[in-house]
């Protein structure tokens, strides 16, 4: 008998491909179709709603996409706020999932709520939290929840790709995510000599007047990417100095006159 609120997953279909204009492919075994669930349509609409209350939301500005990334939606006297669990868990992560261990997750935010029972009682999720996860459906459901789908993404810094935006379901998050923080005069993303796009933070404070980059992400496959690979393998970052391209397009913003980064 299926549990009150979670749907029945559908029939297995076929084994497929799935494919994007970012060129990727890959091969998918028969596994039930996805659609939205109950859960997650109400999860949905519920944290858009609080995120349109949220003053300068680090995220961005609407129009937003519900990101599977572990979001726990919180309240206290100045209303809505978003912390994240643990780990999120994206939706096709389900499907691998030990029950033991999203229950981890359940009870990790049964505690934080603890604190905020207000919270709670608004967000309907007293028994979700109270329920210990020991089978698919308890991870289906806890997988579309709200104390799960529920990261306001704009859709560049969700399913965005190079060269207008590095998304966080195609870069790694540790890169991506520090868009979110960085100087809106340092370009986290640059190309390299053949027009790929790689990834570049600082190697000292700002107002030191270094230039150095340190690339943190290069396209798979490119001679830069190939050049971080061999770093790696030596344990030492591939730094970039001030007068390497990638290096002068990153701080571009940065020169004045004088040609001495900021």
């Amino acid at each position: 008998m299926d549990k009150p609120g979670v749907a029945s997953p559908p029939a297995a279909g076929d084994p497929h491909v799935e494919r994007e204009d970012h060129p990727w492919a890959i091969a998918i075994p028969g596994h039930p179709r996805r659609t939205d669930s109950p859960t997650y349509v109400q999860s949905r609409k519920r944290m858009v709603e609080m995120a349109a209350g949220v003053e300068n939301l680090m995220y961005g500005r609407p129009p937003y996409q519900d990101h599977h990334g572990g979001g726990l939606w919180l309240k206290d006297a100045d209303g809505w706020f978003l912390v994240r669990n643990l780990v999120g868990m994206e939706w096709s992560s389900q499907f691998c999932a030990d029950p033991a261990r999203v229950d981890i997750l359940r009870r990790n935010a049964r505690r934080l709520y603890a604190a905020f029972p207000d919270a709670v009682g608004e967000l309907g999720i007293r028994e979700l939290l109270d329920t210990p996860i020991t089978d698919a459906d308890g991870v289906a459901r806890w997988t579309d929840s709200i104390c799960n789908a529920s990261v306001p993404l704009p859709a560049d810094a969700h399913i965005g790709v190079l060269p207008t935006a590095g998304g966080v379901h195609h870069y790694p998050g540790p890169v991506t995510e520090i868009a979110f923080v960085k100087y809106d005069d340092f370009d986290l993303w640059v190309n390299d000599e053949n027009g790929q796009p790689t990834a570049v933070t600082p190697v000292d404070r700002r107002g030191s007047g270094n230039g150095a980059v340190k690339v943190i992400y290069a396209t798979p496959g490119t001679a830069l990417a190939k050049e971080k690979e061999a770093a790696a393998r030596a344990h030492q970052p591939l730094v970039l100095d001030a007068d390497a391209a990638i290096a002068q397009r990153a701080f571009a913003k940065q020169v004045p006159r004088s040609g001495r980064v900021r």
